[in-house]
């Protein structure tokens, strides 16, 4: 039986419940709002198997009513009747308090009702949680597995903020951020440059440190845990990560982490040749592996049509190295200003390029997530921001969300803010996956991905006209392709490695235009001006 009691008219809690209850297999019987203490007594005397009670008013009031019923029921002899309590926050704490039921529902750290139900929040045992990537997508299927980067510039401190976030159960996949020493020189600790130690993440310094922090985890819903791949001496860090992280998965470039964005000293030829090396050994060992060069060009303002190129490149080279999981990374809100119903047009383009050059025996993971510059500075836009990203991303169905924390724009993520940001994240998931609209259907986002798809693959095929070895995989073919302009962005302007003489309009969509008209330009037009 369930009721509102006292003043109390607000009955969605108590009707919830007992929908719940009939689905747990419960026969279900609503008393009314506003029902009185004899009331709620008269109904105990006729010994249900559960009485659910709710009140949403003013703590104080609610003190003085469940008095009132604790004498009552103390009167009629009926001091072990079941009960349950649904309420706000505040007056949860009172029911608490109280010590009338076995299980109060609104305050922090509270079961479900759904959990209540079954007999007790699922407590899993070691090994119940999925430890490789595709098992722990389809174990907790349709829910997108949620990822959030997470490393303190103290070792301690990450140590003790990952405990804390496995606890809490909102990430399935942490992604270890480590400083910039440990991404060039982790292996000459010699060339580390002191000054710079825990810039940019965690200080990491030998693999019993991530031995620890990966231990770390093995508590609440034991995430995966994941870690970059380096700037220097890749495969053997790769082996590193996986004898002690355990490495979900590895995201590596074809062309970045180079003297194309000067986070290593490489030529562009020797980059792409090392980051091949690390896809062929992570195919021979079964790691998935994720390219990240559409999100690099457009943080440079790329047009939407480079970046889908690259992304179909970097696809087609990865399942070429024999990889059999890609996960495919797609960024939001870049370059900022994009529209929603553009952004879904050119991922949904994407996609479609990509899974037509790996084939069907490539498992394909969707990744998803929010544009890093398009984050607010305060905030509680930067809250909005994160909210709207992810319905966003939730129209693409994501198999993977990476979370951007609503504090990047401000200051590092520590745990509490961590769990906050996929707390949200989590309620949008909820709310979508009672049912999103097509996009698809509507006539703008169709064309709009039907014309980009057309547009790069005019890109690709000049490509493989001008430098067919690119398409194999060689090096100098691949590196060709960017210092000629084929790939360009307008912020590698002054590289020396790019022309940076692409110019870029970003409206509604991110599309190459001529700078003197303003007239957006075909891919064939772009490259005729190339010569």
């Amino acid at each position: 039986m369930g009721a509102a009691i006292g003043e109390c008219v607000h009955t969605a809690g108590v009707l919830n419940f007992l929908a719940a209850a009939r689905r747990a297999g419960y026969r279900t019987e609503f008393l009314g709002p506003a029902v009185p203490v004899d009331r709620v007594v008269e109904a105990a005397g006729r010994r249900p198997e559960l009485l659910a009670l709710s009140y949403r008013l003013s703590p104080e009031a609610a003190e003085r009513l469940l008095a009132q019923l604790r004498d009552a029921l103390a009167s009629g002899g009926l001091e072990e009747q079941r009960m349950v309590f649904g309420g706000t926050p505040v007056v949860a704490e009172v029911a608490a308090r109280s010590g009338l039921f076995e299980a109060v529902f609104g305050g922090p750290d509270q079961p479900t009702a759904e959990d209540y139900l079954a007999g007790g929040p699922a407590v899993a045992p070691d090994g119940a949680f999925a430890q490789s990537l595709l098992g722990r997508r389809q174990q907790i299927a349709p829910r997108p597995l949620i990822r959030h980067h997470f490393g303190l510039p103290d070792l301690e401190a990450t140590i003790g903020g990952i405990g804390r976030i496995a606890s809490a159960g909102v990430v399935d996949v942490l992604s270890l951020g480590p400083d910039q020493n440990f991404q060039e020189h982790f292996f000459h600790p010699e060339r580390m440059d002191p000054a710079q130690d825990g810039a940019g993440g965690v200080p990491v310094r030998h693999p019993d440190e991530l031995h620890r922090l990966y231990e770390a985890t093995r508590r609440g819903n034991h995430p995966l845990m994941r870690c970059y791949s380096g700037t220097n001496d890749q495969v053997a860090l790769a082996a590193v990560l996986d004898e002690t992280i355990h490495n979900a998965w590895c995201a590596v470039p074809v062309f970045w982490y180079s003297e194309l964005d000067g986070r290593s000293r490489r030529s562009l030829e020797v980059a792409i040749a090392e980051h091949a090396d690390l896809v062929a050994w992570c195919a021979a060992h079964a790691i998935p592996v994720e390219r990240n060069d559409q999100n690099q060009w457009g943080l440079r303002n790329a047009s939407d049509v480079i970046q889908i190129a690259a992304a179909t490149l970097a696809a087609g080279l990865t399942a070429a190295a024999g990889v059999t999981t890609y996960v495919l990374q797609m960024m939001l809100n870049n370059p900022p200003g994009i529209s929603p119903a553009m952004d879904v047009a050119k991922m949904s383009a994407m996609e479609a390029m990509v899974q037509r050059v790996v084939g069907a025996e490539v498992t394909i993971l969707r990744q998803v997530r929010s544009g890093l510059f398009s984050m607010p500075v305060d905030q509680d836009r930067a809250r909005g921001q994160l909210a709207s990203a992810t319905r966003t991303a939730m129209l693409l169905r994501p198999d993977v969300l990476h979370v951007v924390g609503h504090t990047e724009a401000h200051h590092v993520t520590g745990p509490e803010e961590l769990i906050s940001s996929c707390k949200l994240v989590h309620q949008v998931i909820d709310d979508s996956l009672l049912g999103l609209p097509d996009p698809l259907a509507d006539d703008r986002v169709a064309a709009r991905r039907s014309h980009l798809m057309q547009e790069a693959g005019e890109l690709l095929d000049a490509i493989e006209d001008r430098f067919p070895a690119a398409m194999a995989g060689d090096p100098a073919a691949l590196a060709a392709a960017v210092r000629t302009g084929h790939l360009d962005a307008p912020y590698l302007a002054g590289s020396g490695v790019a022309p940076g003489g692409t110019v870029t309009v970003v409206d509604g969509g991110c599309d190459a235009v001529d700078p003197a008209s303003g007239r957006v330009l075909s891919e064939r037009h772009r490259l005729a001006e190339l010569g």
